[in-house]
């Protein structure tokens, strides 16, 4: 079979099966927060891409931050990827973490990658076959990463741009915790917004953990923000913001970076 060149950054799970003998192809499991263990499932031959504890950078004093370039090209080489790789990545939630490894190498330069809509749940339920969860043992790959610096977004970028709205914050944590009704689930950082910001849950782009249709999610962003203009997606710790940053790839959107601290950061390091 001819080497994958995924066209969109969303692909279905009947597409996957449909191409699962691809030379090129690399399934990803993105799910976050997951260990290795061997009683669990996943799609045949996928491998598992540890955000917390490889694809981040461990000592930071906030959750997933955004790893150096080095460390990132070290450990997809040591998952066998390589510069032409076409990478699908999923997780077991629909669509959630699976979105940060999307944006993580579209960040370091690799454009050849799609998330799986719906996850393993939607994989799972079209009945298509499973494997033990199996550590990645093949060789080295000769993955390069290339920083596109205007993808991740910092406290000092956030600062400007909530104080000067050069750009629009879009919001993705829920309505209730961006309205402070509902307090933040990471114990003690208190309830808050971003100043300027405006809020889109990135639940209400799904639908049972898939993608709704584009014309549903363009319609989404229209009412807030026009294509043109310049976004920064925010959430609780930059992982949800990067399901906002899909939707928006997806719709033609292109001038779009996510703050990597998100409200974590934010909360803690401002009073208001």
């Amino acid at each position: 079979m001819a080497k994958l060149v995924l066209k969109e950054s969303s692909v279905t799970v009947d597409w996957l099966y449909n191409h699962l003998d691809a030379e090129n192809l690399v399934i990803l499991d993105g799910t976050i927060n997951k260990v290795f263990d061997a009683s669990k499932e996943q799609i045949p031959n996928t491998r598992f891409f540890d955000i917390k504890n490889k694809f981040s950078e461990v000592g930071a004093p906030f959750p997933s931050t955004f790893p150096s370039a080095v460390q990132f090209e070290t450990e997809a080489q040591a998952l066998g990827i390589d510069k032409d790789s076409a990478i699908v990545v999923y997780d077991d939630k629909g669509i959630y973490s699976s979105a940060r490894v999307w944006w993580l190498f579209k960040a370091f330069g690799h454009h050849n990658i799609a998330v799986l809509s719906g996850g393993l749940p939607s994989w799972n339920k079209a009945g298509y076959p499973t494997e033990a969860m199996t550590p990645f043992k093949g060789d080295s790959g000769a993955f390069k990463a290339e920083l596109n610096p205007q993808t991740m977004k910092f406290f000092k970028d956030m600062q400007e741009a909530s104080s000067t709205k050069s750009h629009t914050i879009i919001d993705a944590r829920s309505r209730g915790r961006f309205n402070c009704e509902e307090p933040e689930p990471r114990e003690g950082l208190r309830m808050g917004t971003i100043p300027n910001s405006v809020n889109l849950p990135f639940t209400d782009l799904l639908k049972d953990g898939e993608l709704k249709s584009k014309a549903e999610i363009e319609l989404m962003f229209s009412s807030l923000v026009n294509k043109e203009d310049p976004i920064i997606f925010s959430c609780g710790s930059g992982i949800t913001a990067c399901v906002l940053a899909l939707g928006a790839d997806l719709t033609g959107y292109k001038n779009i970076s996510v703050y990597d601290g998100s409200w974590t950061e934010w909360g803690s390091l401002t009073e208001s």
